[in-house]
C-alpha cells in the first residue's frame, strides 16, 4: 500500500504512520512537494522528517522518504535523495547525494549510507568527511561505531583545501593509511601502515602513529621529534613527551640522544593558577666527549656535568598590580649555546647575556610604579662576570595630577637605584695621541686600559656600591592667547641623595685596578646631595593656511630654561646616563641626559621651526629644524664625568650643532624619514639616519642608513657607517621570499687604521666601503594547512669580538596542521664556535 500526501488530512496521516510505525518516535512530519521547509525548532530527542514524499511498503515493512529527504535526530542530520527505513532490521539506507552532519558539525559524504536507526552505527561507501576546522578524511569504505568512532578503510587524511581548478588532483600533502581510526571520545586519531605524501608522492612511511584531533588544545602524548646536527654534539634526535597533568598544569619532558655527548635531559613544567602562572625549566647532561669543548675559562670542556635551571612567574594582585620573576642559572656560561637550550632570559642573540629579574608593577589611570632587581650573567668570554652590576633594586614612580589652584598639570617623579659591582669596568680611548692606550687581558675579547687616565680611558662602571634616590616635582600649563600663540610656563624642583663606597681593596692588579677609580671620580664622600630648581617658558605660534586640497602649518618654536649650574659633575658615578644622542627628539627636552645620574644645568634657549603639510588624499610631510644655545652658567655637556658623557655630542659648545628631521609619506605605500645633526659652523654632517619603506602589496622593501662622525672623546676615533636593506616578495601560490643584506661601510677605515699602526701584523686591507657584514635569505610557503620555511644567514668576520672567520646558519622548519611541526638547524664557523666555548 502507498500513500501520497494529496491533502492536509492525508499528509497528517502519513506523518503519524511514518513516525509511529516506522521510526517508533513521538512525532514526525511530511510535506507536499511545493510546501516550504519547516522553520520551527527541531526537537533534539525526537525524530523529525522532511521530504517531498513519504511511502510506506507494507509487504517489505519499509518506509521511504523520497525527494530532498532530511531527518533530524539528537543533533544529527541525515540528508539524501532517498532515505529508506527497514523496520525489520532497524537499518536506515540513504542513497543519492547522501550527507550526514553530526553534533560536532562534521559532515560525512558518501554514495550510500547504511546506518542504525539512531544514526550512531553503520557503513558508508566512498566516504568523504570534513570537520568544521577543515580536517578532511576520505576512504573507499567507512564505518561509524557507537557514534564516537569512525574507521576509514584504505583512507587518507589532509587539512588542505582541494584544488579549485581540479579537485581530483592530490592535495599538497596527505597521509594515506591502510586504516585510520578516529575516536572522538579519546580525541585521538590512529594511523596504521601510513605514508606521508606530498603532491601525491610518498616521502615517509610510518607503521603506526597517532595524532590529536582538532578539538584537542592539550593532550598527553609524544610531540614531533626534531633532529640535531652539530660538530661538537654529533648527530641526535630529540623526542618530546607532553604530559597534561591537569587542565591547568602540564609537563614536557624532552630527552635528546646525542651521538657524541650522550643524553641531554630537559623538563618544562607549567602551572596556571587563578591569578597567574609560573614555569620551571631544567636541563642537564653528563658529557661523554669533553674534548669537543674548550677548557676553562674559554669553555666548559673540563666539566663532567653541565646544566641549567630557570623559572618564570607572573601574578596579578588586582586589576592594577602585578608581580613576577624571570630567573635563570647555569653551571657555566656556555651551556645554553653549546647545547642549544632555549632560555627566556636571553637579552640578545649577539653579545649574549642572561638577565634575571624580580619585579612588582602597578599602573593607574595617571600613575605608574615599577620596582625590580636585576642580575646579569654574560654567556660568552667577551665579558667578565666580576664587572657585571647587580641591581638591588631599581624603583620608578610617576604620578600626574590636575592642579586645582592655578590649573595645568603637576607631576611627581621618584627614582631609586642601588647597584654593586666587584671590579671596575674600564674602556680605552683608542687612537688618542697615536699611542696604544689599551691591552688585551687574558681570556677577554674586550680590551681594557693600559694607562688609567681620563685622556686615555673612561670608566664605564665603578667597582663598589652606589645608591641614589631622586625626587622631582614639576608643573606646567598651556595658555592660548587671542592671536593663537601658545605659551607654556613650567617649573620643577629636583633633589638627589647618593651613597658611594668604592671597592679599592680588591682586584688591584695591573690589568683591572679598582684603585685607579679615583682618577675618574675623585675621592667621593660616602654621602652626597644636590638640588636642581628649574623654571622656563615654551612658545609656539602656528600659522595655518588652506591651499587647494592641502593644509599647510608653519610653526616657530622657542623654549627658555633657567637653572643654576649642575653640581657634583665628575664627583658622582654615572651609571645610567651613558647614552646622549642630540637630535630632533630631545631638542625641546628640559633635561637632555638619558638617565638620573646626570642633570642638565645652566641657562639654555632651544629654538626651531616646524612645517607640516597634509592633503585631503592622505599625503603627509613634516620638516623640523632647530638649534640649542647655552646662554649662561656652566655648560653641563662640556663638563666631563667618568664616561665623558656630553663631549662630542654637539651640545658641548655655546652654540650647539643644528638638528633636523624630514618625514614624507605621499601615500599609504611609501614613507621616508631622515634625521641628522650638522656642525654649527661648517654644516658638516655629524650624524645621519635615514630610512624608507615601500609597500606595493606583494612586494615590500625597506632600507635604513646611518652615519656617525668620529667621537674620540667617547672612544670612537673613526667614523661609523652602515646600511641595511630588506625585501619581502609574496610569490604566487602562497610562496614568499625575503632577504636582507647589511653593509659595514666603515670597516675599511678600521682596517686601514690597524695597517698604519702595525703594518707587519696587518700587511694589507680591503679598501672598499661596501663590506658585507651579514646576509640572509628565506624562502617559505604558507597556506591553510602548511607552514614551511627555509632560511640561511651568513655573518662575516667580526673585529669587535676578535673572531676572524665567517659562519652560516641554516634553519628548516615544517608545520603540518593538526599533525605537528619539525625543524632542522645547522651552523658553521662563526655561528658554531664563536663565543660559544666549542672547538
Amino acid at each position: 500500500m502507498s500513500a501520497s500526501p494529496r491533502s492536509l488530512k492525508q499528509a497528517l496521516l502519513a506523518a503519524v504512520a511514518v513516525s509511529a510505525i516506522a521510526f517508533g518516535c513521538l512525532s514526525g512530519s511530511a510535506h507536499a512537494q511545493t510546501a516550504p521547509k519547516s522553520t520551527a525548532p527541531k526537537p533534539k530527542d525526537k525524530l523529525l522528517v522532511e521530504a517531498n514524499e513519504l511511502v510506506y511498503h507494507r509487504e517489505q515493512d519499509k518506509v521511504s522518504a523520497i525527494g530532498n529527504a532530511q531527518l533530524y535526530y539528537q543533533g544529527r542530520t541525515l540528508e539524501a535523495d532517498r532515505v529508506i527505513y527497514n523496520r525489520k532490521t532497524k537499518r536506515v539506507f540513504a542513497q543519492g547525494n547522501a550527507r550526514m552532519t553530526d553534533s560536532t558539525g562534521t559532515k560525512y559524504y558518501g554514495d550510500q549510507f547504511e546506518l542504525t536507526d539512531d544514526f550512531k552505527n553503520g557503513f558508508i561507501d566512498s566516504l568523504r568527511s570534513e570537520s568544521p576546522d577543515k580536517q578532511r578524511f576520505s576512504a573507499a569504505r567507512g564505518e561509524r561505531i557507537n557514534g564516537e568512532t569512525a574507521v576509514f578503510e584504505r583512507g587518507t587524511y589532509t587539512a588542505c583545501e582541494p584544488c579549485k581548478d581540479d579537485p581530483s588532483k592530490p592535495p599538497l600533502w596527505q597521509v594515506r593509511a591502510a586504516r585510520i581510526t578516529h575516536k572522538t571520545d579519546e580525541q585521538t586519531i590512529y594511523y596504521e601502515q601510513a605514508t606521508l605524501e606530498f603532491w601525491g608522492m610518498p616521502v615517509a612511511y610510518m607503521p603506526i602513529f597517532t595524532s590529536a584531533d582538532p578539538t584537542v588544545t592539550r593532550k598527553s602524548g609524544f610531540l614531533a621529534p626534531h633532529i640535531v646536527v652539530k660538530k661538537s654534539l654529533g648527530y641526535g634526535v630529540a623526542v618530546p613527551y607532553f604530559w597534561a597533568i591537569a587542565p591547568n598544569m602540564d609537563l614536557t619532558i624532552t630527552p635528546t640522544f646525542l651521538s657524541k655527548q650522550g643524553i641531554l635531559g630537559q623538563a618544562d613544567f607549567r602551572h596556571r593558577l587563578d591569578n597567574g602562572i609560573y614555569t620551571i625549566r631544567a636541563a642537564g647532561i653528563f658529557q661523554q666527549d669533553r674534548s669537543q669543548f674548550l677548557t676553562a675559562p674559554l669553555g666548559a670542556g673540563n666539566e663532567r656535568f653541565r646544566g641549567s635551571a630557570e623559572t618564570t612567574g607572573l601574578f596579578y594582585l588586582n586589576e592594577k598590580w602585578k608581580w613576577g620573576w624571570d630567573i635563570a642559572a647555569s653551571t657555566d656560561r656556555f651551556f645554553f649555546s653549546n647545547y642549544r637550550v632555549r632560555t627566556e632570559s636571553l637579552a640578545n642573540s649577539y653579545q649574549k647575556e642572561s638577565i634575571s629579574t624580580l619585579f612588582l608593577n602597578g599602573q593607574g589611570e595617571r600613575s605608574w610604579f615599577d620596582l625590580r632587581g636585576y642580575y646579569f650573567r654574560p654567556l660568552t668570554t667577551a665579558d667578565w662576570q666580576l664587572q657585571q652590576a647587580t641591581v638591588h633594586p631599581l624603583l620608578d614612580y610617576d604620578r600626574r595630577f590636575s592642579n586645582p589652584f592655578i590649573g595645568g598639570e603637576i607631576q611627581v617623579n621618584l627614582n631609586f637605584a642601588s647597584i654593586s659591582r666587584d671590579a671596575a669596568f674600564y674602556r680605552p680611548l683608542k687612537g688618542v695621541n697615536d699611542t696604544p692606550s689599551y691591552i688585551f687581558p687574558a681570556y677577554s675579547l674586550y680590551e681594557t686600559c693600559k694607562i688609567f687616565t681620563t685622556k686615555n680611558c673612561v670608566l664605564q662602571g665603578i667597582g663598589g656600591n652606589y645608591s641614589r634616590a631622586s625626587a622631582a616635582l614639576s608643573w606646567r600649563r598651556t595658555f592660548i592667547d587671542p592671536l593663537g600663540q601658545t605659551w607654556t610656563p613650567f617649573a620643577s624642583l629636583r633633589g638627589d641623595m647618593a651613597f658611594v663606597h668604592l671597592n679599592n681593596s680588591a682586584y688591584n692588579s695591573a690589568t683591572f685596578g679598582n684603585i685607579h677609580q679615583r682618577n675618574f671620580i675623585g675621592d667621593p664622600t660616602d654621602f652626597s646631595a644636590r638640588f636642581m630648581p628649574t623654571v622656563g617658558m615654551e612658545y609656539r605660534y602656528p600659522f595655518i593656511a588652506r591651499y587647494g586640497s592641502t593644509t599647510h602649518q608653519f610653526e616657530p618654536i622657542a623654549q627658555l630654561v633657567v637653572r643654576p649650574n649642575e653640581t657634583k659633575v665628575g664627583k658622582l658615578p654615572n651609571e645610567d646616563s651613558h647614552s646622549l644622542v642630540f637630535d630632533d627628539t630631545v631638542l625641546f627636552s628640559t633635561n637632555k641626559f638619558s638617565g638620573y645620574d646626570r642633570v642638565e644645568g645652566g641657562v639654555r634657549v632651544n629654538y626651531g621651526m616646524q612645517y607640516t603639510v597634509t592633503s585631503d588624499g592622505g599625503a603627509y610631510a613634516n620638516v623640523l629644524f632647530g638649534q640649542s644655545y647655552h646662554a649662561a652658567g656652566r655648560n653641563s655637556f662640556a663638563k666631563t664625568d667618568m664616561m665623558n658623557t656630553g663631549l662630542d655630542s654637539g651640545l658641548e659648545t655655546r652654540v650647539s650643532d643644528y638638528v633636523g628631521r624630514v618625514t614624507i609619506a605621499p601615500n599609504s605605500m611609501f614613507s621616508f624619514t631622515a634625521r641628522g645633526r650638522f656642525d654649527e659652523k661648517t654644516f658638516a654632517a655629524k650624524r645621519i639616519e635615514a630610512g624608507a619603506n615601500l609597500n606595493l602589496g606583494p612586494v615590500q622593501l625597506g632600507t635604513v642608513y646611518a652615519r656617525l662622525a668620529a667621537q674620540p672623546s667617547l672612544g670612537h676615533p673613526l667614523r661609523r657607517e652602515g646600511w641595511l636593506n630588506t625585501a619581502r616578495v609574496q610569490l604566487p601560490s602562497n610562496w614568499y621570499m625575503s632577504g636582507a643584506i647589511l653593509f659595514d661601510m666603515d670597516r675599511y677605515l678600521t682596517d686601514r687604521y690597524l695597517h698604519e699602526k702595525d703594518p707587519v701584523t696587518y700587511p694589507k686591507y680591503n679598501n672598499t666601503p661596501f663590506r658585507v657584514a651579514s646576509t640572509s635569505l628565506s624562502v617559505g610557503y604558507k597556506d591553510e594547512c602548511t607552514d614551511f620555511s627555509f632560511s640561511w644567514t651568513r655573518s662575516n668576520s667580526d673585529l669587535l669580538t676578535g673572531v676572524k672567520q665567517t659562519g652560516s646558519l641554516f634553519l628548516f622548519r615544517l608545520e603540518l596542521k593538526n599533525l605537528g611541526q619539525t625543524q632542522y638547524r645547522s651552523t658553521t664557523g662563526l655561528f658554531d664556535a664563536a663565543m660559544a666555548g666549542a672547538r
